[in-house]
């Protein structure tokens, strides 16, 4: 049997199917309906933010909080991120700048931000990276000096926090993910947390096609809708996360049992006064006896299927050819090529982690 690099956490069959019962009684599918309703709720006090609002997928969310925010021109973010970040900020017509990252935590280098601003910056978009959390402090301060706008990417960041405090409560809004892969999922599904309660009338308004009454549509939005199914899933989920959490904490203690103190592989560290969300177990070969990619197909070989998360940098893709350096980001550059995320969720098995890392050392 294979292992695959994750698994969706799902609550019992018969505790889903009780959720939407109700729906065949309602008819209510969709816009905004009362599992919707519940769910945003949850959500709220489950991050401890003050207002969230919920789309259908983590992409359509940060796509429309950058239209709402109204940016314009460049913004600041980092190549070492799934393909949504740097497309989201794209497909508003916006120019992405490329900052590198730190060695330590991936997350973007707080020290070479200010070095990148210029009269046509309007935004940073750090990226929390395996819940690894951005140096939330630093970056508040730059962009109150420069009047910036902050919109954390947290799709990796489910239910993290930074001394007591929510991480969905830094910046002027951050995009949850709840796709289907994600320590929390809705099946696929996705948020906006954000400080200013004037912002989710906007955003309701953006992802129902920018109707604001029967006979009114008075911005050009999308359709981002979160159905009742998905928000029914998210909401029986939601019961169940801390001990979710709690079964992925056991898994990264047993890989680190395992890899710890191994010449040429190097572990995450901690981060003071963050509480961990368990999300990913990234792995870095730098000097080891077998590259990350040998690596990968010694485990593939066995059918275990580890990911290469990030590779390649957003800035090298396709799309984007000849229009980024992606010299410019050496340390991303490095770390996509010897950085490899090894199979994590709730239910795998101790024994199995063993086996991987046997493969691994051996």
């Amino acid at each position: 049997m294979s292992i695959q690099v994750t698994r969706p956490s799902m609550a019992n069959m018969d505790e889903y199917m009780e959720e939407v019962k109700d729906l065949w009684v309602t008819s209510w599918l969709t816009n905004m309906g009362y599992k919707h309703e519940a769910l945003e709720a949850g959500l709220s006090k489950y991050l401890n933010v003050p207002n969230i609002t919920l789309f259908t997928n983590g992409h359509l969310a940060l796509e429309s909080i950058i239209a709402v925010l109204g940016l314009k021109g460049e913004v600041i973010t980092t190549p070492f991120t799934f393909a949504s970040t740097t497309h989201a900020i794209v497909r508003n017509g916006l120019e992405p700048v490329f900052c590198d990252i730190n060695p330590l935590d991936y997350t973007m280098d707080v020290d070479k931000v200010e070095g990148l601003i210029t009269e046509k910056t309007s935004a940073i978009i750090p990226v929390h990276v395996y819940g690894h959390v951005c140096h939330v402090d630093k970056l508040d301060q730059i962009a109150k000096k420069y009047n910036l706008k902050i919109i954390y990417d947290a799709a990796h960041a489910f239910g993290v926090t930074v001394n007591g405090q929510g991480i969905g409560s830094f910046g002027d809004a951050s995009m949850f993910s709840f796709h289907a892969t994600k320590v929390f999922n809705t099946i696929e599904g996705g948020g906006v947390t954000y400080l200013d309660p004037l912002i989710k009338k906007k955003l309701d308004v953006m992802k129902n096609f920018g109707i604001t009454g029967p006979e009114s549509v008075e911005f050009v939005g999308g359709n981002g809708k979160m159905n009742e199914f998905q928000a029914a899933m998210g909401i029986c989920n939601l019961r169940h996360i801390d001990g979710e959490i709690g079964k992925r904490k056991r898994v990264v203690e047993r890989y680190y049992s395992n890899l710890k103190d191994i010449e040429g592989i190097r572990l995450s560290g901690e981060q003071e006064g963050v509480t961990k969300n368990y999300g990913y177990m990234p792995v870095v070969f730098e000097g080891y006896k077998k590259s990350r990619d040998e690596v990968f197909e010694a485990l593939k070989v066995q059918n275990i299927f580890a990911r290469k998360y990030f590779y390649p940098l957003t800035s090298s893709f396709d799309c984007y050819r000849d229009k980024y350096n992606v010299e410019d980001t050496p340390i991303a550059v490095n770390i996509s090529k010897s950085v490899m995320t090894l199979p994590l969720y709730a239910d795998l098995a101790l024994d199995d982690v063993d086996r991987i890392c046997d493969i691994i050392k051996k």
